[in-house]
């Protein structure tokens, strides 16, 4: 396998006279067998960096390396380097078999009994086995992409690149999907850098996740480092579903205020933010705490507006009453409570949940710790 280096990568397009800088200054180390997701809002330049790294696109500057060989100019035949499709990109006249050898047959000299044994092989771990002598519009959206995926692994190439290969997958197969694909790249042991825009995709396949907007690398971190410790406060609104929520407050000395809201702050907390005027206060929807008493801090009389019930919990928006705007405060709680709208009720925010984030650069001055809790030892020694 294969460690895959993106070095300071940037890809400008010329529209006319004007320059696009879809790549803005990338650089990525993705260590051998690492399952790496890249993710981010449509135009932030995610898939641009992946055909780059497969060939398909020109370097404007930066280095991509495999194991430590610049592959800048290599053809994409030769960087040994299997790509997978949105599309699926099948041959609908040839059958499942021969879509998968088409590959093998073309860029090498392998006899074609071992091409028949890796196809084989690889249809037998795809489940697809039964599926070879079919042609592609014979066949399923899940079986066309599990095609396009045996493609792919027939090749044993040194790193695997998907672009939203699951897209086009109902929500009941692309949850399958998901776990199939993190079974295989495991037991395969192949470096892969995954794109996608779902967020739900990033959190539960990714070793790391990578996120990009405007062409520029926001952060790359664990899953639950990105969504409790993000960078900044657009990291912080894109992981999560719903979404984090952000008051725009003033610091005053170490109390957050805006219109009929204080909201003190403990002293080290207040260190962090100290010379900042304007700041974002950050909470998760899972971390207010909607209550019926008043009693105690961070606690505010607020109504609720909205419930959507999900199933397993309520999304519920609450308006503060003090503050003359609809800004709504969104909290997730049981969805075996009986919440209606119109309710009266106090949102806890609590202080050990918040986060705080420069007004003007979005700069992350406060987090939620993210600590490793000790592992229960179920074995009982």
């Amino acid at each position: 396998m294969a460690q895959l280096e993106l070095d300071d990568l940037t890809k400008v397009f010329q529209d006319g006279k004007d320059e696009i800088v879809a790549v803005d200054g990338v650089s990525i180390d993705i260590p051998d067998g690492e399952f790496l997701v890249v993710v981010g809002p449509s135009g932030c330049g995610k898939s641009t960096t992946l055909r780059m790294v497969a060939g398909l696109e020109t370097v404007t500057s930066g280095q991509i390396r495999l194991d430590d060989h610049v592959i800048n100019d290599v053809k994409p035949q030769d960087r040994d380097i299997a790509m997978v499709f949105q599309s699926y990109a099948l041959y609908p006249h040839m059958t499942v078999h021969d879509n998968m050898a088409f590959g093998l047959e073309e860029s090498t000299d392998m006899p074609d009994s071992e091409i028949a044994e890796r196809v084989e092989e690889a249809a037998t771990m795809m489940g697809i086995d039964n599926l070879l002598d079919r042609k592609p519009g014979e066949l399923s959206g899940g079986q066309q992409q599990r095609v396009a995926l045996g493609r792919a692994i027939v090749r044993d190439p040194e790193v695997f690149l998907m672009d939203e290969p699951l897209s086009n997958l109902d929500a009941k197969l692309r949850s399958q999907m998901r776990t199939e694909l993190q079974r295989i790249q495991e037991d395969l042991g192949v470096t892969t850098m995954y794109v996608t825009h779902d967020q739900t995709e990033a959190m539960t396949m990714g070793d790391r996740i990578a996120i990009l907007d405007g062409g520029v690398l926001q952060q790359v971190a664990t899953p639950l480092e990105c969504y409790h410790e993000p960078n900044n406060q657009f990291v912080a609104g894109f992981i999560g579903e719903p979404s984090m929520n952000f008051l725009d407050v003033d610091n005053e000395n170490g109390t957050l205020v805006r219109e009929g809201f204080e909201y003190p702050l403990a002293p080290e907390i207040a260190d962090r933010v100290a010379g900042r005027d304007e700041v974002v206060l950050g909470i998760r929807p899972g971390a207010v705490e909607v209550e019926h008493t008043s009693a105690g801090d961070h606690r505010f009389d607020a109504t609720v507006d909205v419930v959507e019930p999900m199933g397993d919990e309520n999304t519920v928006y609450l308006l503060f009453d003090a503050w003359s705007d609809d800004n709504a405060l969104v909290a997730t709680v049981s969805g075996m409570r009986q919440i209606e709208s119109g309710e009266s009720v106090v949102a806890h925010i609590p202080e050990d949940a918040i986060h705080i984030f420069d007004g003007e650069t979005g700069e992350a001055l406060h987090n939620r710790t993210l600590v490793d809790e000790e592992v229960a030892d179920v074995t009982g020694d």
